[in-house]
């Protein structure tokens, strides 16, 4: 695309982006904080842009506009109108529900254009992050939330009669099953390898071994012993990793057969006290 487009952002997905064209959403929207920004534009004549002054207030307030939009979204019907308007029993016509009737036409469009395959990631804060996740439900089905990813901040403001606001939100959501994922992956500080991955096999890989079992005890295969193990008598049940399991192309037969694969690559630690349960090698690198 190679574009960079000027003005209200849900003027600007109806007019000129097709549906089911873009990759990845990147959605940083002004957080309903109630603080004003400073405006980043202006137009060709040089008064400012009506667009950017509204979103860069962010005192978001129940309008003509927030009115249009919330209507907008209930004739649309389905589970983000059943959504929407839940909101407003509970809230009333108010200005959180100003920011969410904005924020839910705009996630409607923005659900529009995204490909099959694609990803969105949306920004915010704990002010409203509960509610534009019951948004994000409604507009992409809870089965396509991936993550909810925290954003520790280095420092913070202090509160005099509450804890300091230290983290913002960030919501990961997918269009489909079928999206594309990139492994996010780098190298370990020396300090951090030697910290923890203290121990070495027999080929002088350095691993740590971490847990093969659950909580709670299941029914099948699961919950059935392997080479005198039994997970069961402990409340617990085997939990293989899965991506561990793909990396090694060991992706058939059932739980004890995935088991037996991992101690043939080498990559079960057995303690040396008798009894001990195995545990898996997580190698560095």
């Amino acid at each position: 695309m190679n574009a960079l487009y000027f003005g209200d952002n849900l003027d600007v997905l109806r007019r000129y982006i097709a549906d089911e064209s873009v990759d990845l959403i990147y959605l940083d929207p002004p957080f309903k904080s109630d603080a004003t920004y400073n405006v980043l534009f202006e137009e060709k004549n040089g008064t400012q842009a009506a667009a950017q002054i509204k979103a860069f207030e962010d005192t978001w307030h129940w309008d003509q506009s927030a009115a249009a939009a919330y209507q907008k979204v209930i004739q649309g019907g389905g589970q983000l109108a059943q959504v929407l308007l839940a909101l407003r029993t509970f809230l009333g016509g108010n200005d959180m529900l100003a920011y969410l009737a904005m924020m839910a036409i705009r996630l409607k469009e923005l659900h529009r254009v995204l490909k099959p395959t694609g990803s969105l990631y949306l920004h915010c804060d704990p002010t409203a992050s509960h509610y534009l996740k019951l948004l994000l439900d409604a507009v992409f089905g809870g089965k396509n939330f991936r993550n909810e990813i925290i954003w520790k901040r280095t420092h913070f403001h202090r509160a005099r009669k509450r804890f300091g606001k230290i983290h913002d939100v960030l919501f990961f959501y997918t269009k489909s099953d079928s999206f594309t994922w990139h492994e996010q992956q780098g190298p370990h500080d020396p300090e951090y390898i030697e910290k923890h991955f203290r121990w070495k096999d027999k080929t002088g890989r350095r691993f740590q071994a971490i847990t093969l079992t659950g909580p709670r005890t299941t029914q099948g295969p699961s919950g059935e012993p392997w080479r005198g193990i039994d997970p069961s008598k402990v409340g617990r049940h085997w939990a293989l990793p899965e991506e561990i399991l793909k990396k090694l192309d060991i992706t058939s037969g059932t739980v004890q057969e995935k088991l037996d694969a991992l101690e043939q690559a080498g990559r079960i630690y057995w303690p040396r006290k008798p009894g001990g349960v195995p545990r898996l090698k997580m190698v560095c690198g």
